[in-house]
């Protein structure tokens, strides 16, 4: 099963994340797909390794998500991405452009066949689409193809859930 949870900035998206992989009955494996670009992203990570349980894998991961996800997936594990935008923003970063169409259409190709991508897959995303349009070119960049790839996600998904305050809004497929 593939899930795609969105949400803004402190909406609660990966503590719902992270209670359905524990909720789950499987082995959890999460790939973390963030970097320490600052001591603030350096913080936030220390912050996130010291919440999850002891008993959960974890597969460091900022750019290439097709093969993590091929190479830990399995009949008895949910993998848990957190999160989309992190590794978006890290292949944005590169100075080799093609870089991103080439994971981003692995990605998309791995999620297309399922069948060999066994177990529950969890994916964490920021939605930034709900605001004004950025200025600069890298900015609105990111905002569209974070919109493309969230589409072409959702549309491969059997859930998608919407976060807001911390509540879990369904836009697709079972309650939770």
């Amino acid at each position: 099963m593939l899930e795609l949870i969105l949400g803004g900035a402190r909406s609660g998206k990966s503590r719902l994340a992270e209670r359905l992989a524990a909720q789950s009955g499987l082995d959890v494996t999460y790939i973390a797909t963030g970097r320490a670009w600052d001591g603030e992203m350096a913080t936030r990570i220390a912050h996130h390794r010291a919440s999850r349980p002891a008993e959960w894998g974890l597969v460091e991961e900022p750019l290439e998500l097709a093969r993590a996800l091929r190479d830990n997936a399995a009949p008895r594990r949910c993998l848990l991405v957190d999160c989309l935008t992190l590794w978006l923003t890290n292949l944005l970063m590169l100075e080799d452009e093609n870089r991103l169409a080439l994971e981003r259409d692995a990605f998309l190709a791995a999620l297309a066949t399922l069948a060999e991508l066994p177990g529950r897959i969890v994916l964490v995303s920021n939605e930034t689409g709900l605001g004004v349009v950025p200025l600069g070119e890298l900015t609105r960049r990111y905002v569209d193809e974070a919109g493309w790839l969230h589409q072409a996600v959702a549309e491969r998904a059997g859930r998608v859930v919407f976060t807001v305050a911390g509540l879990p809004m369904l836009l697709k497929g079972e309650p939770l």
